[in-house]
C-alpha cells in the first residue's frame, strides 16, 4: 500500500552539503506538500544510529576532502554499513551526489590514501593527476515507470575518475560533459533504487521529473499516480540547464 508521507534521512547534513544539497531536500518537501503528502526529515551524523526501517529515502550529498574522509570511515563502520545495506535490500531509495556517490562503491583512492566505501554498488573511484572534470553536463536516463528516456541536466566538479564494474548499470549516457571518468560516456550508477551521480548544483530543482520519480519510488506508488503540478518555472530551469550544457 502506498505510504501517505515521505520519510527522508539526510546522512551527515552538516558535513556533506557543499553543493547546495539542501535545495534537493527542499524540492522533495515542497512537491510532497503541494500534493498533500506528508514529509519528515531526519538528519544522522557521525557515530549516530541509523534505523533502516524508519525512512523511505536516504540522501548523501557532497563534501570537502576532510569531511568526506570523516564520513567515509563512519559510513563504513559495521553499524552504519549494515543499516544502509538493510535499507537497500528492503527496497528503500538511496540517492548519493558527488562525494556521497564516490562512497557508494568499494573505495576512493586519493594518492596514498584510500577511503573505504559502503559497498552498495560495484564501482571504484581514483583521484587522477589530470585536470578536474568541471562544467555543465546532460545525460540521457531511462528509469522504470517512465514513458521513455529523459534528460538530467546539472553541473559536475570532481577530480575522481569513477569506473563501474563489468555488470554495473550507469544512471545515464553522457550527452554533454564528462560523466564518470570523461572517457567511457557513462554517468552515475543505478542499482534498483540505489542511485549515485556527479550532477549537482543542486540536482532536483533543475530536474523535477526526477524528484517525482524518487518520491513515487520511495512511497511505493506509480509515478503516473502523482498529481500533476504547475511546473512552468521548473521546466524553464531545466531547459536553461540543458542549454548551458549545449543540449
Amino acid at each position: 500500500m502506498p505510504r501517505d508521507a515521505l520519510r527522508v534521512c539526510a546522512l551527515y547534513p552538516d558535513l556533506m552539503n557543499i553543493y547546495a544539497d539542501r535545495g534537493n531536500l527542499q524540492v522533495l518537501e515542497r512537491r510532497c506538500a503541494w500534493r498533500g503528502l506528508g514529509f519528515e526529515l531526519t538528519g544522522t551524523g557521525l557515530a549516530e544510529r541509523l534505523d533502516p526501517g524508519s525512512h523511505d529515502l536516504f540522501y548523501v550529498g557532497g563534501g570537502q576532502d576532510r569531511d568526506q574522509a570523516l564520513c567515509a570511515h563512519d559510513l563504513a563502520s559495521p553499524a552504519k554499513r549494515d543499516a544502509l545495506h538493510a535499507a537497500a535490500d528492503d527496497g528503500r531509495v538511496i540517492l548519493a551526489v558527488c562525494g556521497g556517490y564516490q562512497l557508494l562503491g568499494h573505495g576512493y583512492t586519493m594518492g596514498t590514501e584510500r577511503l573505504p566505501g559502503v559497498g552498495l554498488v560495484d564501482l571504484e573511484t581514483v583521484r587522477a593527476d589530470g585536470p578536474r572534470l568541471i562544467g555543465n553536463v546532460a545525460i540521457e536516463v531511462t528509469l522504470p515507470g517512465l514513458d521513455g528516456p529523459r534528460v538530467l541536466a546539472g553541473f559536475e566538479n570532481h577530480a575522481g575518475r569513477t569506473r563501474l564494474g563489468a555488470g554495473a548499470q550507469p544512471l545515464g549516457r553522457v550527452l554533454a560533459g564528462n560523466g564518470n571518468d570523461g572517457v567511457d560516456g557513462s554517468e552515475g550508477i543505478r542499482s534498483h533504487h540505489v542511485v549515485g551521480t556527479y550532477l549537482h548544483g543542486p540536482l532536483l530543482p533543475k530536474n523535477t521529473w526526477f524528484a517525482d520519480w524518487l518520491i513515487a519510488a520511495a512511497t511505493g506508488r506509480p509515478i503516473a499516480s502523482l498529481e500533476p503540478l504547475d511546473d512552468a518555472l521548473e521546466d524553464a530551469a531545466h531547459l536553461g540547464a540543458r542549454r548551458a550544457a549545449g543540449v
